[in-house]
């Protein structure tokens, strides 16, 4: 499969709407709808100073999306979706370990990524752990599902220096004076 990411544009917007409405996001707090996805468009929500989207293409079909988030700030983060057909391919892994090496290539200022997800999104996680980024948090029921119920968020990093190097640094869990 050949995987290739173009960069959002104005004029993708109604596929934008069709991408984000027309498929389930379990693991995404809160509900896309077409008004609110055109609106934070037209805003410049989505290509801005502070943000990049990105097209996830594989074999020339609009499968995913890439946000990259406050790209002004020392630390972005960003935002995944792979849409119904096309999990459990690999794309997820591809599209971290694209966004990764784009911002560290593009943003050279910048020393860590963030990304966060719930902690029942296993598929999400060992993405994370394939891409060399570390466990930092867990967040105690602090990510309302749909259903209303709350769950356990869980964040991970990647160091620049551990990117270059090829390696994990895991926070020292142990820190806490006794």
């Amino acid at each position: 499969m050949q995987i290739e990411f173009t960069r959002f544009s104005p004029d993708d917007v109604e596929a934008l709407v069709g991408f984000l409405t027309g498929h389930e996001w379990p693991f995404h707090a809160g509900v896309q709808d077409a008004g609110t996805v055109r609106e934070r468009a037209a805003d410049g929500r989505y290509d801005d100073e502070e943000s990049r989207t990105f097209w996830v293409l594989a074999d020339g079909q609009r499968a995913g999306l890439v946000r990259l988030q406050d790209l002004a700030d020392d630390t972005p983060l960003f935002d995944l979706r792979i849409g119904q057909e096309w999990r459990g391919r690999g794309l997820g892994a591809a599209a971290v370990a694209w966004l990764t090496g784009y911002l560290f290539t593009e943003l050279p200022r910048i020393n860590r990524i963030e990304g966060t997800t719930r902690q029942d999104n296993h598929a999400m996680r060992a993405v994370f752990r394939k891409s060399g980024y570390a466990k930092e948090s867990h967040y105690r029921e602090s990510w309302p599902g749909l259903d209303g119920t709350v769950h356990d968020a869980v964040g991970y990093a990647i160091l620049r220096r551990d990117w270059l190097s090829g390696t994990v640094t895991p926070p020292d869990w142990d820190d806490e004076p006794r």
